[in-house]
């Protein structure tokens, strides 16, 4: 293959559409614990869901996937969702909710970059939730190019970061 120009700098990725078992246990996590919004409903097979009032971030659907498993260990697949928070404190607040919804969290990692959570949804999909360090703090090797790092983030110092809970932001 032969190399193309870069793609327009605009570009951006725009939303995940999800394979689930089960859409309105679904909907429970994505809506209940992570805190999007249900934006549209497709019948009992289709869902879809946003943060700040976007069409959706989130789609999830049962077409090809009711009362199914996750993939098989060994396949192809997404190995997960990336969600970007805006800040530290905001990411430090969903943090607070999955560990109050009991959710698992399976790691924590600080690239330099950024700051990530990792986890699964109850479908088994890879969800990460992040927050982006400013590029001025990325750091960089002697030719200025990036040099991620792989270091633990600190979750007790990261929930000390949330903002304090009022009833109308507080998870049920």
């Amino acid at each position: 293959m032969r190399a193309m120009a870069s793609i327009d700098p605009r570009v951006t990725i725009g939303h995940v559409h999800l394979k689930v078992s089960d859409l309105e246990r679904a909907i429970a996590f994505y809506r209940d614990v992570l805190g999007f919004d249900l934006t549209a409903r497709m019948g009992a097979r289709a869902a879809f869901l946003s943060a700040g009032g976007y069409h959706h971030h989130i789609g999830l659907n049962t077409w090809e996937s009711q009362g199914g498993g996750p993939p098989a260990p060994g396949t192809t697949g997404l190995y997960h969702v990336a969600i970007r928070y805006p800040d530290r404190a905001t990411l430090a607040d969903a943090l607070r909710r999955l560990m109050k919804a009991g959710v698992p969290i399976e790691g924590a990692s600080d690239h330099g970059v950024s700051e990530a959570i990792y986890l699964a949804d109850p479908d088994g999909n890879g969800i990460e939730i992040y927050r982006d360090r400013p590029e001025s703090e990325w750091p960089r090797d002697r030719e200025g190019r990036i040099a991620m790092i792989n270091a633990q983030v600190d979750l007790d110092a990261l929930l000390r970061e949330a903002p304090p809970l009022n009833d109308a932001r507080e998870p049920d």
